[in-house]
């Protein structure tokens, strides 16, 4: 087994399977002990997210929303369960957190992720994950890291089918440059064609292994693809995106 560095013997053994990677190792844990995560949601897309960073080690995460633990949530949202109905999810979320990993540092803020003060709470994190469900917050986390030069990465579900990328300032297109203006009146939402609850676990595993293979430095990042996944056909595939020069929001980037 690898040298376990400054690791005290409960971390070496907690995080055994971590150490023992390729490109990981004692130096790879210690960084992630580190590095610091937000995480704007704490619904079907943050549960997996959050459960998978917390328990791979990762030494501060922040969590943002607003919301309120729901009946129909707990088909897909699994940091909640029925005791939290009607209880803040940042709230239930961090309390699963902490009973898994007592050692994380937490940052709640139980309040909507707003344009005005965004900047504020992103500036304080190395990654930042995108977990929300509707296009103008996906576009406020857009302009916010752009504007502090943080990474991030998008996922988005509907009925059988999800999709992640991610983006960094500077390298490949951000996510004006595909998802140009609001979506259509007429445009399905979850809330009215369903979405299937493994859906939004598959999608936010991918999330959680960018963030960690960001902050790891190891392996290919998913700049520049959309990787789409198919629950029907249980099928991936990849396409192929690129900056646009004429985007209102990262054209200024070189």
């Amino acid at each position: 087994m690898p040298s376990t560095g400054g690791l005290n013997a409960e971390q070496a053994q907690r995080y055994k399977r971590n150490i023992q990677l390729a490109g990981v190792g004692t130096e790879g844990q210690e960084r992630l002990f580190r590095a610091s995560v937000l995480q704007v949601g704490a619904g079907g897309l943050g549960s997996p997210v959050a459960f998978y960073l917390a328990a791979a080690g990762i030494g501060r995460i922040g969590l943002v929303d607003s919301d309120t633990v729901s009946l129909s949530n707990l088909q897909r949202q699994i940091l909640h369960a029925m005791p939290d109905l009607g209880r803040p999810k940042v709230i239930s979320a961090g309390e699963k957190l902490k009973a898994l990993n007592p050692d994380l540092k937490l940052d709640i803020y139980q309040e909507t992720f707003r344009r005005d003060s965004a900047a504020d709470i992103i500036k304080n994190y190395d990654f930042i994950i995108d977990c929300t469900d509707n296009i103008p917050s996906r576009h406020i986390i857009n302009e916010a890291c752009l504007k502090m030069n943080k990474p991030f990465v998008y996922g988005g579900v509907l009925a059988w089918a999800g999709q992640a990328f991610t983006v960094i300032p500077g390298k490949g297109p951000c996510f004006r440059c595909i998802f140009r203006g609001e979506p259509p009146p007429d445009a399905p939402t979850t809330s009215e064609v369903g979405i299937l609850g493994a859906v939004a676990g598959v999608i936010g595993v991918l999330q959680a292994a960018e963030a960690l293979r960001f902050i790891l430095g190891t392996g290919e990042l998913l700049v520049g693809r959309i990787l789409v996944y198919d629950a029907l056909s249980a099928r991936f595939c990849e396409v192929p995106v690129e900056r646009d020069p004429a985007c209102p929001e990262c054209s200024g980037y070189r």
